[in-house]
């Protein structure tokens, strides 16, 4: 059996990765959606997570609970150690990601492929207000990570998701399917 691969869903805040991933995983039921450990209060919407304090995350960190971990914006996220495993059995695992862990991700998973979700600054900062879980502070803060650059050399599929979503996820099926043949 040939090796999956991790597809790392990478964007600003308010992009709409949780919902492409959503749908992805409709068309495509088979590929797994990685659930994340999150320094988050449980319970705040947006993606299923495992809400854990930060003690607990740094001791899952220690005991080799993820086989990538990182911070951002204040919380501390983590990619179930298992996720691997999954990859090298042959599944495709779907990972909202943080475009800071690209390149530690790649050093565990050499055959991962990067979805890039992009939208408009109007867009976002629409969709971010709307989620009502930033202040405007965090939300201008945000905002200004949105055109952060992908490290080099990365094999990326870039889609803009400004639209209907049934259009952006089958642009994005699409896009991940020639990788499969």
């Amino acid at each position: 059996m040939s090796g999956g691969r991790l597809i790392a869903v990478v964007g600003p805040s308010g992009v709409g990765k949780d919902s492409v991933m959503a749908g992805l995983i409709t068309a495509r039921p088979e590929m797994r959606l990685v659930r994340r450990t999150i320094t988050r209060a449980p319970g705040l919407g947006g993606e299923d997570y495992d809400a854990v304090t930060s003690d607990a995350f740094a001791k899952a960190a220690e005991s080799g609970a993820f086989c990538v971990y990182w911070s951002a914006h204040g919380l501390s996220y983590g990619i179930p150690a298992d996720v691997l495993t999954d990859v090298q059995r042959g599944r495709d695992c779907l990972a909202n990601f943080s475009r800071s862990a690209l390149e530690q991700a790649t050093e565990v998973f050499p055959n991962m492929t990067v979805l890039n979700i992009t939208a408009s600054p109007a867009t976002l900062a629409r969709r971010l207000a709307g989620r009502g879980r930033e202040t405007e502070a965090e939300i201008a803060a945000r905002l200004a990570q949105a055109d952060k650059c992908l490290p080099t050399g990365l094999d990326v599929v870039t889609i803009a998701n400004d639209g209907a979503l049934e259009d952006t996820v089958a642009q994005a099926f699409a896009a991940l399917q020639p990788a499969r043949a």
